[in-house]
């Protein structure tokens, strides 16, 4: 039943994604489908009737009544810590979505699309990248993913498969070590590497970005300097200013 708009839900699978990150699957029974992009707010309550409620993006798309989670843990969190090291297949809790309409992408002749990712967010960004392959428009998307180490990548293993298997265009950038064999550099994203791996501001490609606020932000800036209008960037963020 739809109390409020929260969807009663359970955990079907839960899977290690990165030393700090789960990637969870929910089966919400009445659930409506989703479109690539959108997210969900989850409710946890306690026992003694405490209520704790976060947004997450998910991975997952389509009419499927199984939703994806990727949740990366903040060691001081309320929710994540419990979501990442706690909960097991059969928990309950409480979905309310979808939501957002905005930060979105359906098949249809769009033209180029940029992914540009920063950590867990890659989330929204996988969506899109799964939906882009299944409707056969995977060459006009290319995906720039910045993580701190090779270990910190959530979806790594898919998302080379996937490139490798004629998916979406990779570029990975590492923010503190790089992998053995790496010849790129190592560092903040700059100008040049956007330039470098990015659609070219003539090609007008639609640019969604997501990360953490200073992430975003950065990149936003970078995009403008490089030429991109800021009415084609796409921009969703978290974590305080």
């Amino acid at each position: 039943m739809i109390v409020g708009g929260w969807r009663p839900a359970k955990v079907a699978e839960v899977r290690d994604a990165t030393p700090t990150a789960r990637v969870l699957e929910i089966d919400v029974p009445d659930w409506p489908g989703n479109d690539a992009g959108q997210h969900v707010d989850i409710r946890l309550t306690a026992e003694d009737g405490y209520q704790a409620v976060r947004s997450y993006s998910l991975g997952s798309y389509g009419s499927s009544t199984r939703v994806e989670l990727a949740v990366d843990e903040v060691p001081d969190g309320e929710v994540s810590p419990y979501l990442v090291r706690d909960v097991q297949p059969g928990d309950e809790l409480e979905v309310k979505g979808p939501l957002g309409g905005y930060f979105v992408w359906r098949p249809g002749g769009e033209g180029p699309v940029q992914l540009i990712a920063g950590g867990s967010g890659i989330v929204p960004l996988m969506a899109i990248a799964r939906s882009a392959k299944n409707a056969g428009a995977a060459a006009s998307v290319r995906l720039l993913y910045s993580v701190r180490r090779a270990q910190d990548a959530i979806y790594r293993e898919e998302l080379v498969a996937d490139a490798a298997d004629g998916g979406v265009a990779l570029t990975w950038a590492y923010t503190r070590a790089a992998p053995e064999g790496w010849d790129g550099d190592v560092g903040r994203l700059d100008d040049d590497a956007i330039r470098a791996a990015a659609w070219p501001p003539g090609d007008e490609p639609i640019v969604y970005v997501c990360g953490p606020t200073g992430f975003v932000e950065h990149v936003a800036d970078a995009l403008v300097r490089l030429g991109h209008p800021a009415a084609r960037i796409k921009t969703e963020r978290f974590g305080g200013a």
